[in-house]
């Protein structure tokens, strides 16, 4: 008699789970399979699995191996270890496995794909050529799925993408082909196109929650991040005990301003998959963005446990500011960086974080090499073009003229509300001392860096208009103009508390001071300025999450830097009195009368507490947080003199805006 406890039953019914897509429940019960029968061949070679496909791949070498040395005749066992063989890089041992999987299955297409891939990368093209033929003789859909599904792990997205069309195209209903469709989308940052194909997927697999997965990610990616925790929270009702559902979830939650729902969510994910370092990490974050440093250095340090590979993990400590690293984790730090086969992202988070941690000791030769070396490491893997940028901001500079300026204010442009102050400059200028002193006061809520001023402009584009921001931002009525100003007062909405007043820290959102004074006359707009030697260096030693790509390079940033304050010269000429510039040195030398005039700026009233902005209690989720929750101090003043004569090219190219 079958009962609900019997290997047999359990084996089907994970099988079943992962048709449905519930790996992490599938893996929860493969777990508890072996450790209650370690000799169980059948969990093992299924738990090796996937964890295959989750990418724990040293884990799933380590279980496969067990089970063909346990079981010889396993076949399946035998294809994947062959392909967790080939996904670590080594092809010659992948052989043995894939040939014997071959000859005990001499029907299976896709081990005929894996096998093909061997030879192929060992350089044997003939055989890989007659392996594939094959492989399309047994079956020709798995066989070009598995094709499809090789090419994009080995990067190779436009063939991968062709295979994967043609695939969905002669079968509307494999779901399979259209996820690997819409992650090949995700990759080209195709986001809308991704969305599509996986509200496709949801429709014609409700259960399939992969799928619900990718779906959250892709809406955080398109800034739609209550919208994203609403398809995590539909993909909890399918699955309270998939930690990834956790983890996505809080992820979206933490995006979604709403840090402690985050970290409930993370630490779930946690207690269900100990071993999921992401979740480690994501909840190291949201408890730094709460104040939380102790229990945000804790889960850093179990993710470290968990991959001590991994270099976000050591740069996120480093991120902290206020955390120093002692010698044994230095020396430890370097060794791993010396790996040949550490990742390149990897290798650029070791690098800044040992900038860091040789800058905490004074020994700044040091510092400056490796911060050159993680620099130059990724500024190798983005697209940067500083021409464009100076042909942006001349358009921006010639649509939004002092005759253009004149004549919206003359005719009263825009929405009316009173409510936004922008904070704004290059980033490491003080934008968040300046964000959190205004936060401490009674009548502002601080929400964070909001992509949505650059989002509304962009807006403004139109194929079927025929509209290009910025040129064709003056054929709008002033309807349209003031609609604009009431749209990002609706979409900001949602970071807000109970405040009259909000601030938005974009610090990008220079570029746009002819807009923003276009579409909310009433906003005031504040430029957080410090040494441009200091804010340059400061960005050089920064590794941003996303965007910010002219901070890689010096050359590149003085330059940038000089388009920056030419452009913020032609904003005080056409908008004379609209900006209030905030020196970073005056707020260090005298707090109280920068405060004071920030705030007379601003039509607010002093209050004590924004002088006393370190004991305001509030999530900060940019990399200052944990410096502003401490009193000012002067020792964040002229600190790129440390770098002596590493600077001289930067200070070169910023000497006609250098102070005396």
């Amino acid at each position: 008699m079958v009962t609900e406890t019997h290997p047999r039953h359990l084996f089907e019914r994970v099988v079943k789970l992962l048709k449905e897509g519930a790996r992490d429940e599938a893996e929860s019960l493969c777990r508890e399979a072996v450790r209650q029968d370690p000799g169980d061949v059948n969990f093992i070679a299924l738990l090796g699995m996937i964890l295959a496909d989750i990418n724990k791949l040293e884990e799933a070498e380590e279980l496969l191996a067990r089970a063909v040395k346990v079981a010889p005749g396993h076949a399946r066992a035998h294809e994947d270890l062959g392909a967790v063989l080939l996904n670590l890089g080594r092809p010659g041992e992948a052989l043995d496995h894939l040939q014997k999987a071959s000859e005990l299955t001499p029907n299976n297409a896709g081990v005929f794909v894996k096998l093909g891939g061997a030879y192929t990368m060992l350089g044997r093209n003939e055989e890989g050529e007659a392996a594939i033929a094959r492989s399309m003789e047994l079956s020709p859909h798995q066989a070009r799925l598995e094709q499809a599904t090789r090419l994009f792990v080995e990067g190779k997205f436009r063939q991968s993408e062709k295979i994967a069309q043609e695939l969905v195209r002669t079968n509307p209903k494999d779901v399979n082909a259209a996820l690997l469709l819409a992650r090949i989308a995700i990759n080209a940052h195709c986001y809308e196109d991704a969305e599509a194909l996986l509200r496709r997927i949801n429709e014609i697999a409700p259960r399939f929650i992969a799928a619900w997965h990718d779906l959250g990610t892709v809406l955080k990616e398109l800034n739609q991040f209550d919208e994203s925790v609403e398809v995590l929270d539909q993909a909890l009702t399918l699955d309270q005990n998939n930690s990834l559902t956790h983890y996505f979830h809080g992820a979206a939650l933490a995006m979604a301003a709403r840090p402690e729902e985050a970290i409930y969510s993370y630490q779930r994910a946690v207690e269900l998959d100990p071993g999921l370092t992401g979740a480690h990490i994501g909840l190291g974050h949201v408890l730094k963005t709460v104040g939380d440093q102790t229990g945000g250095i804790e889960a850093y340090r179990k993710a470290i446990k968990l991959r001590p590979d991994f270099g976000e993990t050591y740069y996120s400590l480093a991120n902290l500011k206020t955390f120093k690293f002692n010698d044994d984790e230095v020396v430890d730090m370097q060794q791993r960086l010396d790996k040949a086969k550490l990742p390149v992202d990897c290798r650029v988070h070791f690098a800044f974080t040992l900038g860091k941690a040789f800058e905490d000791n004074k020994d700044y030769d040091k510092a400056f090499e490796y911060y050159s070396q993680a620099n130059r490491a990724h500024r190798d893997t983005i697209a940067y073009d500083p021409v464009q940028t100076e042909i942006a901001h001349q358009k921006m500079s010639q649509t939004f003229s002092e005759e253009f300026c004149k004549s919206m204010q003359a005719q009263g442009a825009g929405c009316k509300a009173v409510d936004p102050i922008f904070i704004l400059g290059l980033p490491r200028s003080g934008s968040t001392l300046l964000e959190q002193i205004l936060a401490s006061h009674s009548q502002v809520d601080g929400t964070s860096e909001l992509p949505d001023i650059s989002m509304i402009a962009q807006s403004v584009t139109s194929k079927e208009l025929g509209r290009t921001f910025p040129v064709s931002f003056p054929e709008l009525g002033l309807s349209e103009i003031s609609a604009l100003g009431e749209q990002y007062m609706n979409q900001t909405q949602r970071h807000r508390g109970s405040a009259a007043r909000f601030t938005d820290k974009m610090p990008n959102n220079f570029a746009y001071i002819g807009f923003i004074s276009t579409i909310l006359p009433n906003a005031k707009i504040i430029d957080a300025r410090r040494h441009p030697m200091d804010s340059c260096m400061g960005c050089f030693k920064q590794h941003f999450a996303k965007g910010q790509t002219f901070t890689y390079d010096l050359f590149e940033l003085g330059e940038f830097y000089l388009n920056y304050d030419a452009l913020m010269q032609h904003w005080d000429e056409v908008l004379p009195g609209k900006v209030l510039r905030v020196q970073y040195e005056a707020v260090v030398d005298d707090l109280e009368s920068q405060v004071r005039r920030v705030l007379d700026f601003c039509d607010l009233p002093f209050e004590s507490g924004c002088v006393n902005f370190h004991e305001t209690k509030r999530a900060v989720r940019t990399a200052s947080s944990e410096q502003v929750r401490q009193p000012i101090y002067q020792g964040s003043i002229g600190t790129w003199k440390r770098f002596g004569v590493h600077l001289d090219p930067l200070s070169e190219i910023l000497a006609s805006v250098l102070p005396d």
